[in-house]
C-alpha cells in the first residue's frame, strides 16, 4: 500500500484585477495580477483498496460529492492520464476561508492535480496540469502554478512575473458572504470608471519595489459591491492603511481585504485591532 502524500494548497490574492468584458461564451475577459500567500490548506491523498474516489474534510457545510472541486480535479486528472488509481481517499484539511475570494476550492484542486502527479509518478510539467485544471476552474491553472504571474482571459492564459518582494500581508474576511454571479451582472450593467494600472503594476514587480506594488493594488469589484457590503470593506480597508499598510485592496470577488505591509510587527498590530471584530484575520507572508 503506498504512503499517504500530503500536499499544501496556497490561498490567493488578487494585486490587481481588471474585467475586460464579456465573451460570447458567457465568461469575461480577465487582466489579473495574482500572487499565492502562506495560508494554505492541505491535501492528504491516501490510495485504498477500495474502488472510487472519497473525500472527507474538516468542514461539515462543505460538499463532500462530486461537486466538489477536489474530487472534479482527481477524475480530469484520471480522464487526461489514463492512470488506472483504483481507489483514492482524499482529506481536506481547511484553514483558507470559504467563500472570500482567495480561491480556496481552486486551491484544493490544484493541490491534487500536483499530489496525484507526484502519487503516480505521471511526469507532468506543471503546464501540462495547469491545461488540466482549465476544465476544473478559471483560477486552478493558476493554482497549479502559484507565486506571482499575470493571468488573461478566463484566467488561463498566464505569464511568470517577478517575485513579489517579501513582505507581511493582513488578510480580513468579514463574516458576510458576496454573491460572485451578481458582481459579474452588477458590472455588465455599470460603466467603471477606473482600471487598475496594471502596467504599472508589472514596472514596479520588475523593479522590486514593494511600495510601488502597494500603491498600485486595485480590484474593480470594489465599485460595483451593493452599499452595504462595499461601506464594511472599506472600513476594513482604511483600518488597514491607518494601522500602517503601504497599500490594501479587495481580492477576488470578495469579501477579504488584504494590506501589504513592510515589517511583520506592524502587521500582528494591524491583525489584533481587526481580529475582535473579525474572527477570520490572517498575517501571511508571499509564496
Amino acid at each position: 500500500m503506498t504512503a499517504p502524500l500530503t500536499e499544501p494548497a496556497y490561498a490567493k490574492l488578487n494585486l490587481t484585477l481588471d474585467v475586460l468584458g464579456k465573451r460570447e461564451d458567457g465568461f469575461h475577459d480577465l487582466r489579473m495580477v495574482m500572487q499565492s500567500v502562506s495560508l494554505h490548506d492541505d491535501i492528504v491523498l491516501t490510495p485504498t483498496e477500495e474502488p472510487g474516489i472519497r473525500l472527507t474534510t474538516n468542514f461539515s457545510f462543505l460538499p463532500t460529492d462530486g461537486k466538489n472541486l477536489a474530487i472534479i480535479a482527481a477524475n480530469a486528472f484520471q480522464q487526461a492520464t489514463g492512470v488506472e488509481m483504483g481507489g483514492l481517499r482524499i482529506r481536506v484539511d481547511k484553514h483558507i476561508p470559504v467563500c472570500a475570494g482567495t480561491a480556496g476550492g481552486s486551491s484544493d484542486a490544484a493541490a491534487v492535480l500536483r499530489g496525484l502527479n507526484r502519487l503516480y509518478q505521471t511526469g507532468l510539467t506543471p503546464e501540462q496540469l495547469a491545461k488540466i485544471g482549465e476544465s476544473v476552474g478559471s483560477d486552478v491553472p493558476y493554482c497549479v502554478l502559484g507565486g506571482t504571474a499575470l493571468a488573461e482571459g478566463r484566467g488561463e492564459r498566464l505569464k511568470r512575473l517577478p517575485a513579489l518582494p517579501d513582505c507581511a500581508i493582513v488578510l480580513c474576511k468579514p463574516s458576510f458572504s458576496v454573491s460572485t454571479p451578481e458582481l459579474f451582472h452588477r458590472i455588465d450593467s455599470f460603466k467603471l470608471r477606473c482600471h487598475p494600472d496594471t502596467a504599472g503594476m508589472l514596472k514596479a514587480l520588475e523593479a522590486g519595489s514593494l511600495q510601488g506594488v502597494a500603491h498600485r493594488l486595485y480590484n474593480v469589484f470594489e465599485d460595483v459591491l451593493p452599499p452595504q457590503q462595499g461601506n464594511a470593506i472599506r472600513e476594513i480597508r482604511q483600518s488597514l492603511i491607518e494601522s500602517g499598510a503601504l497599500g490594501a485592496c479587495l481580492s477576488g470577488t470578495g469579501p477579504t481585504v488584504f494590506g501589504i505591509f513592510e515589517g511583520e510587527e506592524e502587521a500582528k498590530k494591524a491583525a489584533a485591532q481587526l481580529s475582535p471584530a473579525y474572527r477570520e484575520t490572517h498575517v501571511v507572508r508571499p509564496v
